[in-house]
């Protein structure tokens, strides 16, 4: 039974972390060692820089690995749930935006994936309702992928 559940692909939602790190020259080579040293890889990354800190925005393959490096490596951070979906082309974007608008719901920033499995084009997408977007998006035909489609 247990070899069962653990066969069950995982539906939850995909984590981002945010981690917040100071705006100086190697911060970002040391999380990403820190994560290639665990075996996670990052699938998406964005970066919001100020004078004096960074937000580094990243998606991974395996959170809860990743968390325990963060904590371990004593990176400043938090998650969020956000959204992932899928797109055929770059030209679907626009059918992702405006089944949004027609929904209305708030976009707080998008992103692209660095890489997904078979050359397929990806976005981590953050909303004001990530649950209602995820289901609009999908009700839609747009592929809303879950952890398990990122997992390598």
């Amino acid at each position: 039974m247990a070899a069962e559940l653990s066969q069950q692909p995982d539906l939850g939602p995909v984590r981002q972390f945010s981690i917040f790190v100071e705006n100086k020259v190697g911060r970002l080579n040391e999380l990403v060692e820190s994560l290639s040293g665990a075996d996670v890889h990052i699938m998406a990354l964005c970066l919001v820089d100020t004078t004096d800190s960074t937000i580094i925005r990243i998606v991974v393959d395996y959170p809860e690995r990743a968390e325990q490096i963060l904590d371990e490596h004593r990176f400043a951070h938090d998650d969020v749930p956000v959204v992932a979906i899928e797109l055929q082309s770059e030209a679907q974007l626009k059918d992702v935006t405006g089944v949004l608008l027609k929904a209305e719901i708030n976009i707080h920033y998008v992103y692209p994936f660095l890489f997904r499995p078979n050359g397929r084009y990806g976005l981590v997408v953050r909303t004001e309702a990530q649950e209602l977007a995820a289901s609009v998006l999908s009700s839609h035909g747009i592929t809303v992928l879950s952890r398990n489609d990122i997992a390598r």
